[in-house]
């Protein structure tokens, strides 16, 4: 079984194994904006065993002879990394925001009455809709741009950079709330298939939320703003 450097940082990990962010999410353990700590950090004050999520990420990771499925960021050019952040992340939330909120409406709507909490999950999605379309074109039309020019611009660099460090602190802060209120993504006995689906659908968005945030808080920000990285 593989074996993990257990000095490394949550988002060191998430860097070196891919498969490491689907544990993180499980656990709730922030590889993203407050990656920069230790496991046993991480997991301090929140009832969990570092040994126990070591075992776990242990145990989820491809052996010494399995070929890895994805390729390391940490190789890519930044166009190509750009490129990748763009066709694959971004475009799956252009796709899954508007598939997702008429699932929290009509959830809210038909289930409200038995769950209070439904209806402050479908304002927070709309709230994270609302933070991340803009996110998404600020980024394309002009973080992105800025960086691949020939000639950077360092002050619009810097503030585009701190922006998006903010706005990825705030969309961290609406995935928690959303997994908070929709019980960690649990549909409940009485549940429909619908509910299942918006269950199902939101997880998938956190979690893709999350390799995307990580991708570029400590892939590729580092790149562009020295020392930097170690606050994410």
């Amino acid at each position: 079984m593989p074996h993990l450097d257990r000095s490394a940082t949550v988002a060191q990990i998430v860097a070196d194994h891919a498969v490491a962010a689907r544990v993180f999410q499980k656990h709730q353990i922030d590889f993203c904006c407050h990656g920069n700590v230790t496991l046993p950090e991480a997991c301090a004050g929140r009832q969990l065993d570092p040994d126990a999520v070591f075992a776990e990420l242990e145990a989820a990771l491809p052996s010494s002879g399995e070929a890895s499925l994805e390729a390391d960021p940490r190789s890519l050019t930044v166009p190509a990394l750009v490129a990748h952040i763009v066709s694959h992340h971004h475009a799956y939330l252009r796709r899954a925001i508007p598939f997702i909120a008429p699932l929290a409406d009509k959830v809210a709507r038909v289930h409200g009455p038995k769950n209070e909490k439904l209806e402050e999950l479908r304002l927070t999605f709309a709230e994270l809709a609302d933070a991340l379309e803009p996110h998404l074109d600020d980024e394309e039309q002009v973080l992105f741009p800025a960086l691949m020019s020939r000639s950077p611009d360092p002050a619009l660099v810097r503030r585009e950079l701190d922006r998006m460090y903010e706005e990825h602190v705030a969309v961290g802060e609406l995935l928690a709330r959303m997994r908070a209120l929709a019980d960690g993504y649990a549909t409940p006995e009485w549940g429909c298939s619908t509910y299942r689906v918006l269950m199902s659908e939101l997880e998938t968005l956190e979690g893709d939320v999350l390799r995307h945030v990580h991708l570029e808080n400590h892939v590729l920000m580092p790149r562009f703003a020295a020392g930097r990285g170690a606050r994410c």
